[in-house]
C-alpha cells in the first residue's frame, strides 16, 4: 500500500496533467503562444480573431510580444479597461462582445508593444509629440471657452497624468469631449497621453479609417507608414 506522501504526489501529478490538458493554447504568426486561461464566450471565434490580426498587422510590429494571455485580471476592473501590455506580454479579458471587440483590444496593445520596441523611430524626431501637444493647446482653449480650468503646464505635458486623465474622463466627460475634440483627436481616449494618441491612431489606421488618420493626424499617419515599411 502506498504511503500518504506517495498518494499526494500522485494526486499532484495527475492534477497538473489534467490542467495542462485542459489549458487551451493557440499561436499567432506561428510562434507567439496565445494562452486561453479563462473561457471565452461561445460567440468568440479565437482562430478567426488571430487570423484577422495576422492579416492586418505587419508581422515585425508584433515582435515585442512574447505571449498573449486571455484572462480577466483584477486591474481591468480597477482601471475600467479590457486589455494591457506589460512585461512583454498582452493580457486581454475574456469578457468580449464579439470578435471585432477582441481584435480592437489586442491590436491596441500590439501598438503599445511596437511603441516600446521602436521607441527611437517613433519619438526621436519629436514629430508626434509636437503634433499631440499642438492639439492639446487647441483643446485647452476650447475647454477654457466652455468654462473648464486646468493648469496649462500640467495639460500640455504629453506624458500620462492621472490628474489630466481624471479631468478629461470624469470632469469633462467623454460624451462632451467627443464633440469638443472632433477634428483634433481620433477619439476621447487618444487625448489621454501621447502614448494613447499613438495607440489609438495605430488601431484606427489598421482596422478602421486610415484616411481619417491621415487627415487629422498627418504626423502620426506618416510615422505609422514608416514603421510599417521597416
Amino acid at each position: 500500500m502506498k504511503t500518504t506522501r506517495d498518494n499526494i504526489q500522485d494526486y499532484l501529478v495527475d492534477s497538473f496533467n489534467k490542467n495542462l490538458k485542459n489549458r487551451k493554447e493557440e499561436t499567432i504568426f506561428g510562434s507567439i503562444p496565445v494562452y486561453i486561461n479563462d473561457s471565452l464566450p461561445d460567440e468568440i471565434n479565437i482562430k478567426l480573431v488571430l487570423q484577422t490580426i495576422e492579416n492586418t498587422i505587419p508581422e515585425h510590429l508584433i515582435y515585442g510580444v512574447e505571449a498573449i494571455y486571455v484572462e480577466h485580471l483584477e486591474e481591468f476592473e480597477k482601471r475600467a479597461i479590457n486589455a494591457v501590455y506589460k512585461n512583454g506580454s498582452i493580457y486581454v479579458s475574456n469578457f468580449q462582445d464579439d470578435d471585432a471587440d477582441m481584435i480592437d483590444d489586442i491590436i491596441h496593445e500590439i501598438a503599445h508593444s511596437a511603441e516600446v520596441l521602436y521607441r527611437k523611430q517613433i519619438y526621436n524626431d519629436a514629430a508626434i509629440v509636437d503634433e499631440f501637444v499642438g492639439k492639446r493647446k487647441r483643446l485647452l482653449d476650447i475647454l477654457s471657452q466652455e468654462g473648464y480650468n486646468i493648469s496649462a503646464e500640467t495639460f500640455l505635458d504629453p506624458n500620462y497624468s492621472r490628474q489630466v486623465d481624471n479631468f478629461l474622463y470624469q470632469k469633462v466627460g467623454y460624451p462632451l469631449l467627443t464633440t469638443l475634440a472632433q477634428g483634433l483627436f481620433i477619439s476621447p481616449y487618444s487625448t489621454t497621453s501621447v502614448r494613447e494618441y499613438f495607440a489609438v491612431g495605430f488601431e484606427e489606421h489598421f482596422l478602421k479609417d486610415s484616411k481619417y488618420v491621415k487627415k487629422i493626424c498627418p504626423k502620426l499617419y506618416a510615422k505609422i507608414l514608416e514603421l510599417s515599411s521597416l
